[in-house]
């Protein structure tokens, strides 16, 4: 015997292609009807107002459905869901990601490590994020605060070509860090 079906249906999310009612889909009595030239028409019944966007050929689009009366438009509704659809992936295309990257290591990080770390850093700046670097002492490491800081010193001076320091080295318990922004 296999599984019991589901009685009750999954939750169907928001679905974006429905955003805007078109034509027969518009509850309200009365709109403010808009030309597609952005001319007003005037408030008509939304019979009417359908019965002028068909004689363009075109449809009558719900813009404002919050406004009183319901502020519709008289477009082509595939013309408009592309422009919308375009105007969002510029937005998202536009749009820059402040992203923070963190490099942790030691106070006793070798030579060749730390060379690897930074040359990592380097790329996190030069591509527009920040990078925090964290050292944490643990026990009796907390004794080398002083190296600590002077390898965190070090860093700054080793990347000050491409990054700055934004603000001073933070010590909080156990741990020191400094964040450094690209320039």
């Amino acid at each position: 015997m296999g599984r019991p079906r589901r009685r009750n249906k999954p939750f169907k999310p928001f679905n974006q292609s429905n955003k805007h009612r078109v034509n027969n889909r518009i509850r309200a009595e009365e709109v403010r009807v808009v030309a597609e030239n952005g001319d007003q028409v005037g408030i008509k019944p939304v019979a009417e107002a359908i019965d002028i966007a068909q004689e363009a050929g075109l449809d009558l689009v719900e813009v404002a459905p919050n406004a009183s009366p319901p502020v519709c438009k008289i477009i082509d509704y595939g013309k408009f869901k592309y422009e919308l659809q375009k105007k969002e992936s510029l937005a998202k295309k536009n749009r820059t990601e402040n992203t923070l990257k963190e490099v942790k290591l030691r106070y006793c990080t070798d030579t060749g490590d730390l060379n690897t770390k930074l040359r990592q850093a380097r790329k996190f700046l030069e591509n527009g994020s920040k990078v925090k670097f964290s050292m944490r002492f643990r026990g009796r490491e907390r004794a080398f605060m002083k190296l600590g800081r002077e390898k965190l010193d070090h860093i700054v001076d080793r990347l000050s070509d491409v990054a700055n320091q934004d603000g001073n080295s933070n010590y909080n318990g156990h741990q020191l860090s400094i964040i450094l922004e690209p320039s």
